[in-house]
């Protein structure tokens, strides 16, 4: 990714006066109603940021030694080196509850959470779109499962993680009762099935789009916002945009369903879904619009390889030590899901900005009684395939078994030396 590219400021062509208007109107707190029948959409009351909250991670050479705690799983990447910082926030303010059908339970249910910030320091770095990460919390702790280094920082992506959740709420408040006790997306454990999360999760990024106070992205000019959210994540997105969207101020330009499900209804605001081999389960899927794309991935797992790597230092030094698994298989495929993510992004910002699709691909295939159809070696047939699967020196599946989530990390079993003789004699025909 060259410098040029990364810098370039990319014009709103699809939106235009229609995407400033409805910011306009989000800042005044004045939106259009919503369908017939509904509840009429209204932008909540902004909420107000707090931060950037004190404290370092322990050994951060750039920072003075403080005494404070610091961000959970902050990263331990050098941001610096890419001209990124870190920085966290509380959010505050009055959302309201909904059921997962959509059903407004309550309105201007007082809250305060937290977001994370990764983004570029300055906005010659800064490509205009802001990724915002519902955090996952399958394991009992904020999870930021779709912060990938590489891709995000390279193309220029400013990356938001969002606490909307109770139970990652909860640790959180366990792990630093100084930095995170205050925190509360129950209303007083009034909804503690995250009735709360959906508005939430939409007033985040209302505070990143119209900021009227403490301004989280340090003063970066925000041409897209993008809802992005993995597995349990993209579930409980899915049931904001199915259900509670029609009932609110739109907020969001597109969304990214990554390696968990998807819309049914058919929005104003495209869906990309991203699934790893791992989850794809039936030959039935839904078909290509000019409002949905479905990708495919061959080789890959739900849960991969370079997660884990990247989590595991984390893990040591937040949680006591990371997990270890004894799958049935040799678990974490190695092909690199992310790099496809980082496509996914890109051309959800095009589709977004212009109204152009990302281009079809070729699903999975499947056998007659509905198994996953293998070559030869044992590779799944069709869906995108990345070098590990089109020129292997290993078998990667997204299939596993075993304990705990070893269903979820797929499997890579390198070739024996014969099997790799055999398929390049020599380094040229490799």
């Amino acid at each position: 990714m060259t410098s040029a590219r990364r810098n370039r400021r990319r014009p709103i062509v699809r939106r235009g006066l229609a995407a400033a208007a409805t910011v306009a109107a989000l800042a005044a707190g004045v939106v259009p109603a919503g369908p017939a029948g509904a509840r009429p959409s209204q932008a909540a009351p902004a909420p107000v940021v707090e931060g950037p909250l004190p404290g370092t991670v322990p050994g951060d050479r750039l920072a003075p030694a403080v005494e404070d705690t610091y961000p959970f799983f902050s990263t331990w990447i050098d941001l610096a080196r890419r001209g990124y910082v870190e920085e966290e926030f509380v959010l505050s303010g009055a959302a309201d509850a909904y059921s997962v059908t959509g059903e407004l339970l309550a309105e201007d249910v007082a809250y305060r959470t937290r977001i994370v910030v990764r983004r570029p320091e300055r906005n010659r770095v800064f490509n205009g779109t802001v990724l915002v990460e519902w955090q996952n919390v399958t394991a009992g702790y904020d999870l930021d499962a779709l912060w990938s280094p590489d891709q995000i920082m390279d193309d220029g992506y400013a990356w938001v993680g969002v606490s909307a959740q109770r139970v990652g709420v909860d640790q959180l408040a366990t792990w630093s009762p100084a930095r995170y006790g205050t925190l509360d997306v129950t209303g007083g454990r009034r909804f503690v099935a995250d009735e709360m999360s959906y508005d939430i999760f939409g007033q985040a990024a209302q505070a990143l789009r119209a900021p009227t106070g403490v301004d989280a992205l340090g003063g970066l000019r925000v041409d897209n916002v993008l809802a992005i959210g993995a597995s349990q994540s993209a579930g409980r997105m899915t049931v904001y945009y199915n259900a509670v969207l029609p009932r609110v101020a739109p907020v969001f330009d597109g969304y990214a369903f990554v390696v968990g499900s998807a819309p049914t209804r058919v929005g104003d605001e495209p869906v990309f879904q991203i699934q790893s081999e791992t989850d794809v389960r039936t030959p039935t899927r839904p078909a290509d619009t000019d409002q949905f794309r479905r990708w495919e991935v061959a080789g890959t797992a739900h849960s991969g390889w370079a997660g884990q790597v990247y989590r595991a230092p984390l893990a040591e030094r937040d949680l006591g030590g990371p997990t270890e698994f004894t799958c049935d298989r040799p678990p974490f495929s190695r092909v690199p899901m992310q790099h496809v993510l980082g496509a996914a992004y890109d051309h959800l910002v095009r589709w977004v900005e212009r109204g152009t699709p990302p281009p079809t691909a070729e699903p999975l295939a499947f056998n007659p009684d509905g198994t996953k159809a293998r070559d030869a070696l044992g590779h799944a047939v069709g869906g995108i395939r990345l070098s590990q699967v089109g020129a292997p020196t290993a078998l990667n599946t997204g299939d596993n078994s075993g304990p705990s989530f070893c269903r979820l990390f797929g499997s890579h079993e390198p070739f024996d030396d014969a099997t790799l003789a055999a398929l390049y004699p020599t380094h040229h025909d490799y």
